[in-house]
C-alpha cells in the first residue's frame, strides 16, 4: 500500500495558494485514475482510495493546515499499518522555478512547515515530490508569496503540471522516478520545433 499525501491549507480561500500545489497534485491523480471521491476521515484529513496496477493507493489532504500536516500523516501510517518507505508527500518548493519537479527521498526539510511537522512526526524516509512554484527573491517575501494565489499566467503551467502528474503518476507508483520526472517535464514544456528544419523542406 501507498499511502500519498498533498500539502496544502483547507478552505476556499486557499484553493489557489501556491502553497496548495500538493493538493492540486493529488486532486489531479484522483480524476486521472478514478478514484474514489475524498472523504472525510478521522486522520485529520481527507482521503481517497483506489488501485493502479495492483497496488492500492490512499489519498490524503490534511486539513490540519500546513504547520500540522505531520499529525494527519502519522494517524493515516497507524491506522494502515504504512511504513514511511511507503509515503509519498507532494509539496510546493520554492527552489525549483515553476513547472520543475523533483523526487526525492530522505534529506532535511528546507525549512517548509509541512516537511518540518511530518519530519516530527514520522522521521524523514519518506519519499516527497518537489513541485517548483519559483522564489520571491527575497526571503522577507516568503510567506506573501506561497499564500498568494497563482497569477493566470502561472495557471497556464500549473494546469499543465498538475495534469501531467495525474496522467503519469502510474510511473511513479512502480518505481519509476525517472521515467515520471522525464514525461511531467516534456508535458510542461514541450521541446520547441526547429524553425529551421522546417524552411528548408
Amino acid at each position: 500500500m501507498l499511502l500519498v499525501v498533498g500539502l496544502g491549507n483547507p478552505g476556499s480561500e486557499y484553493a489557489d495558494n501556491r502553497h496548495n500545489i500538493g493538493f492540486m497534485a493529488v486532486d489531479a491523480i484522483q480524476r486521472a485514475h478514478g478514484f474514489s471521491a475524498f472523504r472525510k476521515s478521522k486522520f485529520h484529513g481527507e482521503l481517497a482510495d483506489g488501485t493502479i496496477g495492483g497496488q492500492k493507493i490512499l489519498l490524503l489532504k490534511p486539513t490540519t493546515y500546513m504547520n500540522e500536516s505531520g499529525r494527519a500523516v502519522q494517524a493515516a501510517m497507524t491506522f494502515y499499518k504504512v511504513a514511511p518507505e511507503d509515503v509519498l508527500v507532494f509539496h510546493d518548493e520554492l527552489d525549483l522555478v515553476g513547472g520543475k519537479v523533483r523526487v526525492k527521498r530522505g534529506g532535511g526539510h528546507a525549512g517548509h512547515n509541512g516537511l518540518r511537522s511530518i519530519h516530527a512526526h514520522v522521521g524523514n524516509a519518506y519519499a516527497r515530490v518537489r513541485l517548483g512554484i519559483g522564489h520571491p527573491g527575497d526571503k522577507d517575501r516568503v510567506i506573501g508569496h506561497v499564500l498568494k494565489d497563482f497569477s493566470k499566467a502561472e495557471m497556464v503551467w500549473v494546469d499543465k503540471l498538475v495534469d501531467a502528474v495525474g496522467e503519469n503518476f502510474s510511473r511513479l507508483a512502480k518505481g519509476d522516478e525517472g521515467g515520471f520526472m522525464s514525461k511531467v517535464a516534456a508535458a510542461v514544456a514541450p521541446p520547441k520545433e526547429d524553425k529551421n528544419k522546417e524552411e528548408d523542406t
